[in-house]
């Protein structure tokens, strides 16, 4: 059970979601619970495992619940003592309606999903960007039309590879799939690429809660695909999510200064998205 709920975590952390996690650490007397029990529920509604059932498992739901609603989650955590009896007085501990008259400790946790970075475009500052996404433990696909540029000797890491236009890509892809991406980086050889699948993900997939959109490029460049996109319906509020030029501004002009600069604005991202 415990291997199968860790199971469960690491997939729906890999498409995207936020979970909480309860462990039994701790037990002593009659409990319905032995260490290593863990309960999961995800920020997507679902649920696996158990710690016990009963009165416990419905506290220790509760619980996980609260932690997932709040903000702030790098600071999210605790550990509770719980009393399987309804009388627990001089104890510091939860009571539970109950006559077993055991105790349990459980910790809980939630655990982020890591970046998983769509990486549209295999060329200099797509592969130094994957460069660093393997430094820092990320996750990262590609997609090119060129078969040399998304191919498993250039990417040896990467999770996913596509060789495809971006009509095909898009075409595999289901309503809430491009969630698994955390971000998705408009890098292609060539603008027109970039501009396709701007648009097609703007006008296929709205409602999408993420991934966050950044494109490389000058002023210039945003303002033509802009005024493209505009022309094909896209409302311009949405727009406004889109990031280009991409990347903290450092100054950067190698391939490799510019993953740098690209990483660490995800990082802020994702350091504000912990703490707010």
């Amino acid at each position: 059970m415990t291997r199968t709920t860790l199971d469960w975590v690491l997939k729906e952390l890999d498409e995207g979601s936020v979970v909480a996690l309860a462990t039994v650490i701790e037990a002593s007397g009659s409990v319905p619970g032995k260490p290593g029990a863990k309960l999961a529920i995800s920020s997507s509604g679902e649920r696996h495992g158990t710690v016990g059932g009963a009165g416990l498992e419905r506290k220790v739901e509760s619980s996980l619940e609260e932690l997932l609603s709040q903000k702030n989650f790098s600071k999210k955590g605790k550990i509770e003592v719980f009393m399987l009896h309804k009388d627990g007085r001089g104890l510091e501990v939860t009571k539970l309606d109950s006559l077993c008259g055991g105790k349990v400790t459980i910790s809980m946790e939630v655990m982020l999903p890591m970046p998983h970075l769509l990486i549209v475009g295999g060329g200099h500052v797509g592969l130094s960007i994957a460069n660093c996404c393997k430094s820092l433990g990320w996750k990262y696909s590609v997609l090119d039309v060129r078969s040399e540029y998304s191919d498993v000797e250039r990417f040896q890491n990467a999770s996913e590879l596509h060789t495809s236009t971006v009509k095909d890509f898009l075409k595999l892809q289901y309503k809430d799939s491009l969630e698994r991406f955390s971000d998705i980086l408009l890098l292609g050889h060539d603008w027109k690429i970039d501009q396709e699948m701007l648009i097609g993900i703007l006008r296929e997939y709205e409602g999408v809660a993420r991934p966050r959109i950044g494109a490389i490029g000058s002023k210039t460049k945003w303002s033509a695909f802009k005024s493209a996109a505009i022309e094909e319906g896209i409302l311009e509020d949405r727009l406004d999510n889109v990031r280009c030029p991409i990347g903290i501004d450092i100054g950067a002009d190698s391939p490799e200064e510019i993953a740098i600069a690209v990483c660490a604005e995800i990082i802020k991202f994702e350091k504000n998205k912990k703490s707010q």
